[in-house]
């Protein structure tokens, strides 16, 4: 049998690089994602799924690129200013099946642009919050929470992009006319009624009492000095009739030569 020549170095074997990587790419979703949500990314965008979580703010540490954020079906019941607006490429929003009552005027500061879908139905909100919402262009779902309809609504209502899907669903739980509770707000507003026509007639009758008042302490006013000029006048002129009548010089009525 040859001889055997002397065995060539083993190459080392190559590094696992697939479950490192994967590990990686989790641990990178993991730090860029919100505690108790997910964060799957699709193509490039990333959807945020906050659902159900038990939430009762929104949370911090949601991806910049972020262009779906679902925090529907927690406890949060209020907006504060800025809340999202480090998220330039934001979509779609879904805040429904909240306890949201107070938004803050700021709140949706920074998506006025990208925003395509604001979902705010089945939560507490009474008043729209008209500095908040009127700065967006997206579709906002508002079904199913208990507005107060009035003036301030309509006007509000006059300003926002409804969607279309869910605008027959938007009802006045309570209303500045009692015939109005409960009835659909676009069913109301369609009948030719109008929440500000009373709001107006009332502002008018205002304007002409307070203007009668004035119109009343200008007339009560110039009464008053007329009669104390009079006064004044006639005071002065029993004065002048009270003085002795001083006698004629002889030479100013004696006949001239």
């Amino acid at each position: 049998m040859a001889p055997r020549g002397p065995r060539s170095p083993a190459a080392p074997p190559a590094p696992a690089r697939g479950p490192c990587l994967l590990l990686l790419f989790c641990l990178r979703l993991g730090a860029a994602c919100p505690p108790a949500c997910q964060c799957p990314e699709h193509a490039g965008a990333v959807a945020v799924h906050c659902s159900a979580r038990g939430l009762q703010e929104v949370p911090g540490g949601i991806p910049a690129d972020a262009v779906l954020l679902k925090l529907d079906a927690n406890r949060i019941a209020r907006i504060p200013d800025g809340a999202f607006q480090n998220l330039p490429q934001l979509r779609e929003l879904d805040l429904s099946h909240n306890a949201v009552e107070t938004i803050g005027p700021a709140a949706f500061s920074g998506l006025a642009g990208g925003l395509r879908l604001l979902d705010l139905s089945h939560n507490r909100i009474r008043r729209i919050p008209r500095d908040a919402l009127g700065q967006l262009s997206a579709k906002i779902r508002l079904a199913h929470n208990p507005l107060h309809c009035e003036c301030a609504l309509q006007e509000a209502l006059w300003e926002l992009t409804l969607d279309p899907d869910s605008v027959d669903e938007i009802a006045c739980h309570t209303a500045a006319r009692e015939e109005f509770v409960g009835r659909p707000l676009i069913q109301v507003l369609d009948s030719g009624a109008s929440f500000c026509s009373a709001h107006h007639k009332t502002t008018d009758v205002v304007m002409l009492v307070t203007m009668f008042g004035w119109f009343t302490m200008v007339i009560t006013y110039v009464v008053y000095y007329v009669r104390h000029n009079q006064e004044d006048a006639r005071r002065h002129l029993e004065y002048l009739k009270s003085l002795p009548s001083a006698p004629l010089p002889k030479d100013a009525v004696s006949p001239a030569p």
